[in-house]
């Protein structure tokens, strides 16, 4: 499979070795690049403890600030990733079965118009859930076209970072696919947030209030 897969962290160690040795544990031939976000814990040590352990097929990241999870994902597209396909997986992600990169891979090259695969939600202008909404895939575990991720815009600092990315593909003919990912993966949900939030500051606060207001 020409498929690297890539976890960004920020200060949640313990979880990314879950996430990671879950993962290796049914994939250890896989590519894998860990991000780290500019963390101010210990994570730098863990993260050059894993990369140890595969020097092969582990490529540690580290980052001086927090540039925010969806700009983190940008720059591993643009700067890291040169497989056809890119699996992101969130670090507070536990993996308990194989088969689904095969699955999804397999998706993906059988319709060259599939742009992406995983779960799919709705989401309004604003990135809240809406059943009328457009189609995005959630970021915990989503695997993407890398070279056609770079026709459309970046992810961003949001809550849906993938929110214009995505819009975009759609519009030049590209749709996504949902996959029962969470029948592999088990994702904690705002791991990482509830202890650190999102960081989105006042324009997330306007955006929630808006949304809040149907605007």
């Amino acid at each position: 499979m020409d498929v690297t897969t890539a976890i960004v962290n920020f200060q949640t160690p313990d979880l990314l070795v879950a996430a990671y040795e879950s993962f290796r544990s049914f994939y250890p031939n896989q590519k894998v690049i860990i991000l780290d976000n500019g963390s101010k814990d210990n994570s730098a040590e863990v993260i050059a403890e894993l990369v140890a352990n595969s020097p092969d097929l582990t490529k540690g990241i580290l980052l001086t600030s927090n540039i925010f999870h969806g700009p983190a994902m940008d720059l591993i597209l643009r700067e890291q990733i040169d497989s056809k396909y890119s699996f992101f997986l969130d670090s507070d992600t536990v993996t308990r079965k194989a088969g689904f990169l095969e699955d999804m891979t397999g998706f993906m090259e059988n319709d060259d118009d599939l742009y992406g695969i995983g779960q799919v939600i709705k989401i309004n202008k604003r990135g809240f859930k809406d059943p009328n909404g457009e189609p995005v895939l959630v970021t915990p575990y989503m695997l993407i076209r890398t070279e056609a991720y770079l026709d459309f815009k970046p992810f961003i600092h949001h809550g849906q970072p993938t929110i214009h990315n995505f819009s975009e593909a759609r519009k030049s003919g590209y749709h996504i696919q949902n996959y029962n990912i969470d029948d592999y993966i088990f994702h904690h949900w705002r791991g990482t947030a509830n202890r650190f939030g999102y960081g989105l500051g006042i324009k997330g606060k306007i955006d929630y209030l808006l949304n809040k207001l149907g605007i």
